[in-house]
């Protein structure tokens, strides 16, 4: 049985306060925030990490990347994060609503290989069910932040991030940037 087993990073963007506002939106229009939402984070992406799947309020990105940079992540985090509020707040206003959505990142780095079915491809392997449980961790004071697994960061080049700030350091985990100041 041949194998497609390599070395990448797995990205995931994922929305907090998703479960309230699915509650407390009108199907119609909360279908329709989130497309925009997501489709905006997949422009952004501009294919540097290839889309595995889509569920609900989160993508599941990778990339074989056997090198893979910090700076260049970070960068790209900032600048999905940066048009995510952008898109917030031109939906906000278009619809006269109010959206109390977030957007925080899981950044992890390991081996896992890839299959077909049908149409869809799904990865698999350790690495994918890591960074689904770094999703939901209880350890982030805000919603809006980027987790950088310890083997995303044992791994990185460039550790200059665009984080100006001191991140939070998780010993068994990894690192946690936010993109605002925690009080």
């Amino acid at each position: 049985m041949k194998t497609n087993i390599q070395e990448g990073i797995i990205l995931i963007p994922d929305f907090s306060g998703f479960t309230e506002f699915v509650f407390n939106t009108k199907l119609y229009t909360g279908e329709y925030i989130v497309r925009q939402l997501l489709s905006t984070l997949i422009d952004v992406n501009d294919q540097y990490f290839e889309i595995s799947e889509i569920e609900g309020d989160a993508i599941l990105f990778y990339r074989y990347d056997e090198n893979p940079s910090y700076q260049s992540i970070s960068k790209m985090l900032w600048k999905m994060r940066s048009a995510f509020n952008r898109k917030i707040e031109e939906l906000s206003k278009s619809l006269s609503t109010t959206i109390d959505l977030a957007l925080k990142f899981i950044v992890h780095y390991g081996s896992f290989s890839q299959y077909n079915i049908g149409n869809f491809r799904k990865l698999y392997g350790k690495t994918i069910v890591e960074a689904h449980q770094l999703l939901k961790n209880g350890m982030a004071e805000k919603p809006s932040y980027a987790l950088f697994s310890n083997s995303f960061l044992e791994s990185s080049k460039n550790r200059e991030s665009d984080f100006n700030k001191e991140p939070l350091r998780l010993p068994e985990v990894g690192v946690i940037h936010y993109f605002e100041n925690v009080n």
